[in-house]
């Protein structure tokens, strides 16, 4: 955060004081000390939306001004902001403001999650160690927010510009909490573009000591049956995971729970794969879904992998696990259908991939998504989820960090 001992310990204090304060009264109280830090004017917190088109600005109104509720959002478009900017730069933009001070925007991350932005009005133009305090605080409002949005809906309620369906609430919580997570072997995200009826496509990852997991699903059929389908398929792989249990294990697991607790012949296509970090190697089941993309060296090419069955189809089924070969500076990409079902004269994945390949996988995951929509005339007719690896291999280590995000990909 600082070298700054006297620093180091008001940093100390603010936490103390955050701790001690209401869930939704949190971000309040670090706002009023960041203006008092630097006698700003104004200080403002704006959450990324679930769209990923758009920055909410939450604001809170004193009791004695109910005009609009003591909690109202302002949304802010995305696109050609300042707050794109800095969210995929993950870096501060300052700019000068009338007479002699300057406006402040810093990134509010963790582990490469983009949470939001922290919006400063300040009197004097800001030195290099104001900044930095800045930032560092903006990094410490990250974790307030992760820690605190699991006793408030305050959160959740600034980021529904578009306010969800019963099935969307379900789908998006078989989704993990946060859509990208940085490490010092690897980076991971996901993005999910629904389609207007819900059709149950989920992602997930588990980052391990040693392991990391990932997969990808897509549950036949539209609306709330497919999202409790997915239930009960992304359910049951947590929960074999989380005991312990190997890749084919898991599959199997969760293909007997779709067999016993559905009808119809209902089932789910999807892969699981681990990735062993002390080794370097990864495997794979491929339960009847789209084949994955691999960026290696500036060429796309389809990972060929032999197919078993959707989950849910055969009772008692063994499925195999694949060796699935990783070299430093490898780009994986996962996929639904619903990233495939475009004309190719509008949408050509291999195309997107080698554009965004340059991009945070964060970004790229959007972008990819955002292009599919944008080939579907914005309206989807399937879900589309992808899920992004960055393999960098070597050694397992430290990432190196400035203010929660990876000096290695705070350029992209």
């Amino acid at each position: 955060m600082t070298d700054d001992p006297r620093a180091a310990a008001r940093f100390g204090a603010l936490l103390e004081r955050v701790e001690e304060a209401p869930p939704v009264e949190a971000v309040a109280v670090l706002a009023a000390e960041l203006a008092r830090m630097g006698d700003a004017r104004e200080v403002s917190f704006l959450i990324t939306d679930y769209s990923g088109d758009s920055i909410v600005r939450l604001i809170h109104q004193g009791p004695g001004d109910r005009e609009r509720g003591p909690e109202y959002a302002e949304t802010v478009p995305l696109p050609g902001s300042v707050y794109e900017q800095v969210l995929r730069t993950q870096r501060p933009d300052i700019a000068p403001h009338e007479p002699s001070g300057a406006t402040v925007v810093v990134p509010v991350t963790s582990r490469g999650e983009a949470i939001g932005a922290l919006d400063l009005v300040l009197p004097n133009y800001p030195d290099e160690r104001l900044i930095a305090d800045i930032a560092a605080a903006a990094h410490a409002l990250a974790h307030v927010i992760i820690a605190n949005r699991r006793h408030t809906d305050l959160f959740a309620w600034g980021q529904r510009t578009t306010p969800p369906t019963l099935a969307a609430e379900v789908q998006r919580r078989l989704l993990p909490d946060s859509f990208s997570c940085e490490a010092g072997q690897l980076t991971v995200a996901g993005w999910l573009e629904p389609s207007a009826s819900i059709a149950g496509d989920t992602f997930d990852y588990a980052l391990d000591r040693d392991t990391l997991h990932i997969s990808i699903t897509d549950a036949v059929g539209h609306s709330l049956d497919s999202s409790l389908l997915a239930t009960v398929l992304v359910s049951s792989l947590r929960n074999s995971r989380r005991r312990g249990a190997g890749l084919a294990e898991q599959a199997r697991t969760a293909n007997e729970a779709l067999v016993e607790h559905t009808t119809d012949s209902r089932f789910v296509t999807g892969q699981l794969a681990r990735i062993n970090l002390d080794e370097g190697t990864a495997t794979i089941v491929n339960a009847g879904h789209p084949l994955p993309f691999r960026l290696r060296n500036g060429a796309v090419e389809r990972v060929h992998l032999a197919v078993d069955y959707p989950f849910g189809i055969q009772a008692r089924h063994e499925f195999g696990a694949q060796k699935l070969a990783l070299e430093p500076g490898d780009r994986l990409i996962l996929l639904t259908d619903g990233m495939l079902e475009r004309q190719p004269a509008h949408f050509d994945l291999a195309r997107e991939l080698t554009r965004t390949a340059d991009l945070h996988p964060r970004e790229a995951t959007r972008a990819l998504s955002r292009a599919a929509s944008q080939a579907s005339g914005g309206t989807l007719r399937d879900d589309a989820a992808v899920l992004c690896i960055d393999w960098y291999g070597g050694p397992p280590r430290p990432r190196s960090s400035t203010a929660g995000a990876s000096e290695q990909l705070a350029s992209h």
